[in-house]
């Protein structure tokens, strides 16, 4: 299974010097798009570009490349699977996902796939964007009950659920996301932990407000969220860190792990004035693994 990410850039699939840049971007994993951003008549010279890139070029820079597929109901899907499989890429975006129904879908097309390519069985995992049409987010309950074993992690997107629901936006006046944007991605977030997969946020769509970036993806670590994607490698930097924990965080998990093996036996600790349970003792340790796993990624 692929390593935690923080940060997650897209990339046009057809676009060589944008490739070439984001190498140098910072990002945990860049996903290679074959799907919105390219348009119909280039995806042919998109999945070429892609699958020599994933045969030639991945192994050597050792980055994480991800590709966005098409949707799993179109016929590009499986050209594109075809394509790109045999490259071993670091794991499948699935967008437009309209239940776990198509993870599974997807699933067995990779089966089959890592059999031809004399790939080890179940290793290229998924990560569905679950909330992009007006069904997708109605079934975000039926992931934990489903058997997907290859299941990274759950994202969601707001633009594409904006256009499937006929709205003229997304936001309120404030700006903010407006109450069904808002629900669908709540949703996520729990649907994912509840899975105990990776939560991913979706895209800032304003590039050049990284202050904005900034506040909103601190917010959205605080809730959970475990990363996000990017559109712009400017913004790679200020997602990393605000999605990796801070030198005050890492000090503080390390003296509640260590008040509560100084008391074994006690289900309760002080420190700093303050009384600590289980669910302290828990954060601290998620906080640790968390920033183990970013070092040694």
């Amino acid at each position: 299974m692929s390593a935690p990410v923080r940060s997650i850039l897209f990339v046009p699939g057809d676009s060589e010097r944008k490739i070439e840049k984001s190498r140098a971007s910072g990002a945990d994993a860049i996903v290679l798009d074959l799907e919105d951003s390219v348009a119909q008549a280039r995806k042919a010279i998109a999945r070429e570009t892609v699958a020599t890139l994933l045969r030639d070029g991945a192994r050597a820079d050792k980055m994480a490349y991800w590709v966005r597929i098409n949707p799993i109901d179109t016929p590009d899907a499986l050209h594109d699977l075809a394509a790109i499989v045999a490259g071993r890429p670091a794991g499948i975006l699935l967008p437009k996902a309209q239940s776990p129904a198509d993870v599974a879908q997807l699933s067995l097309y990779l089966d089959a796939l890592e059999i031809r390519d004399d790939i080890a069985p179940g290793s290229i995992p998924i990560m569905p964007v679950a909330t992009e049409t007006a069904r997708a987010p109605l079934t975000l309950h039926h992931y934990p009950d489903a058997a997907l074993p290859r299941l990274f992690g759950i994202t969601w997107g707001a633009e594409d659920l904006s256009s499937a629901l006929g709205a003229s936006s997304n936001k309120d006046d404030d700006g903010r996301l407006s109450l069904s944007y808002r629900v669908a991605r709540s949703l996520t977030l729990m649907a994912a932990k509840a899975c105990g997969v990776e939560a991913i946020d979706t895209v800032y769509p304003d590039f050049r407000d990284l202050d904005g970036l900034k506040r909103d993806s601190l917010a959205s670590r605080r809730e959970g969220f475990t990363g996000r994607f990017a559109i712009h490698p400017d913004q790679v930097e200020i997602i990393n860190a605000a999605f990796s924990p801070t030198s005050d965080e890492i000090a503080w998990s390390q003296q509640v792990v260590a008040a509560f093996a100084a008391a074994p036996d006690a289900g309760v600790v002080a420190l700093d004035g303050k009384m600590l349970d289980m669910p302290h003792l828990k954060q601290a340790r998620h906080i640790l693994a968390l920033s183990d796993a970013h070092m040694t990624a």
